[in-house]
């Protein structure tokens, strides 16, 4: 038999390490102990606490920033893990000096500190400007879509939380009505006693959730120039649905502007609406201040300093915008790529997009230009013959002007070609449905407008070599994010408290741009 060392797993031994030779020069946590300890100001967190004279000492920020960022870093944002990887993880105790702060004070410096994270964010911008990794030259802004903490499920119109809340009802009487005849028949099924018991105990835990909200909050207007309802969330009612490319979400969108020199994000907000559109101007008008406030440039957007966005962000209100504040910006409407000969064959050559993808058969319909449309009279009659009535003109995102006509119900429903005309006949069935509706172009000479001037600037050899950087400055950052940090959902409630989470994986990706590409990479 070969003769072996003996060892013994179960043996206990000291180790003496020095936490600072386990943060080695030229990694991500050498360059935040290093950031945080020598470069941020972080006596904004001081007026927080107020044990000078007498109290427990409390944990130092410099402390709980470092092991948040670095855990945010590889991926782990529950309080709770990091709470164990400052008990097990030698870089963790490495950085936090072996001092294992609760869970609840980590959660509770992550979810309270608004004003100290945002300016945290300027301050780790301002050291990347000092570094020299900002150009200035094009700003790349784009969302990224994720679930909060919130159930989509607990989503809806307040008509359609009242009709929840009265199902609740019903079914809550139909179980007290099946423990009464228990009682009754003196049953001596404990079990399915014991069960019932505990349906009507969740059944009126959710009923009382629903009637609490309604009573407390009144219906969620969405963005627009005609403000319609949108769905209400009663577990976070800033959050909203979205439709992403992998389905229907319950969340917040992500809105990062990055650098194109070294993609350094230079604004991280969180909004809870699924169009973009409207962000816009916020998104601008924070980083002209951001600027202002760090004595970068007094009005960035008047240099050379371009702005490009995806068709999201296309509309006439946005290019009126930054026409009228001299912002050398481009934005595509969503048929530019229609207007380029060097598309015109893609689907040939590489097939249409999700063409791997069944998709539910759509019920053709008949086509609006089988309607009579008088636009003298401004009238429209049908394929049966019915006039139906006129519901008002507006302009479409393209500036174009439409006219709109909408069939009553009590045409639609008693009409014999509801099933060819309607692509949802039985809507028309309802107390509550709508007839069919259609809509004719204004064959007007109008105006040049806002998006006409946008689409000669992004269709022009200039503006189409400048997109082109659009994809390649903002996407890696967000693959970086999701993909190597895994951030696939934020963890917290309310728009200021996932905002602040956004920010500090924004500021985490910025760090790792100083320890790549900054002084401190050495």
């Amino acid at each position: 038999m070969p003769k072996f060392i003996p060892y013994d797993y179960n043996q206990s031994t000291m180790v003496v390490i020095n936490y600072q030779d386990q943060l080695q020069p030229g990694t991500f946590e050498h360059t935040l102990h290093h950031l945080i300890t020598n470069k941020l100001d972080l006596s904004i967190f001081h007026p927080r606490f107020k044990n000078d004279d007498g109290g427990r000492p409390a944990f130092d920020p410099a402390i709980l920033l470092k092991i948040i960022l670095f855990a945010y870093s590889k991926g782990i944002t529950s309080s709770r893990e990091i709470e164990w990887c400052c008990k097990t993880n030698i870089i963790f105790k490495a950085l936090s000096c072996d001092s294992m702060p609760h869970y609840t004070t980590i959660a509770n410096f992550v979810s309270s500190c608004p004003k100290e994270i945002a300016e945290l964010f300027e301050q780790v911008l301002f050291t990347c400007h000092e570094q020299g990794l900002l150009g200035n030259e094009l700003f790349a802004i784009d969302g990224c879509k994720m679930s909060s903490n919130a159930s989509k499920e607990w989503s809806g119109t307040f008509k359609e939380l009242e009709q929840k809340r009265d199902k609740l009802k019903r079914q809550i009487h139909y179980h007290l009505n099946e423990h009464q005849e228990l009682d009754k028949n003196e049953s001596r099924d404990d079990e399915r006693r014991k069960r019932t018991e505990q349906t009507i105990e969740t059944l009126n835990k959710a009923h009382e959730k629903i009637d609490q909200f309604l009573k407390q909050n009144s219906p969620r207007m969405g963005q627009g120039k005609r403000p319609k309802e949108v769905k209400s969330n009663i577990t976070d009612n800033e959050s909203a649905k979205m439709t992403t490319s992998k389905g229907t979400i319950q969340g917040y969108n992500g809105i990062a502007t990055v650098d194109k020199k070294h993609q350094v994000i230079v604004d991280a907000q969180a909004f809870g609406e699924g169009q973009e559109h409207h962000v816009l101007e916020p998104v601008i008008e924070a980083i002209q201040d951001r600027y202002q406030r760090l004595g970068i440039s007094d009005d960035i957007f008047q240099s050379e300093t371009v702005v490009t966005a995806d068709t999201g962000y296309a509309n006439e209100s946005n290019m009126k915008y930054l026409h009228e504040h001299g912002i050398n910006g481009y934005i595509p409407d969503n048929q530019f790529r229609s207007r380029d000969p060097k598309f015109a064959d893609q689907k040939t050559k590489y097939g249409k997009r999700h063409q791997g993808t069944k998709k539910k058969p759509t019920q053709k319909v008949i086509p609006a230009s089988e309607f009579d449309f008088d636009p003298d009279e401004n009238t429209c009659v049908c394929p049966a013959g019915e006039l139906i009535s006129f519901r008002g003109q507006r302009h479409d995102r393209q500036g174009n002007l439409k006219v709109f006509f909408e069939g009553r119900l009590s045409q639609c429903k008693n009409c014999d070609l509801k099933h060819q005309c309607m692509s949802n006949p039985s809507s028309a069935d309802h107390r509550n449905g709508n007839g069919r509706q259609v809509s004719f172009l204004l064959k007007k000479e109008r105006k040049a407008n806002y998006t006409d001037w946008m689409k000669q600037r992004v269709d022009s050899p200039q503006g189409k070599q400048i997109y082109s950087h659009r994809m390649s400055v903002v996407e890696p950052v967000f693959a970086n994010m999701g993909t190597n940090k895994r951030l696939n959902r934020f963890s917290l409630r309310s728009k200021q408290k996932v905002q602040d989470q956004w920010r500090l994986y924004c500021m985490v990706h910025n760090i790792e741009k100083l320890a790549n590409y900054g002084e401190m990479a050495a």
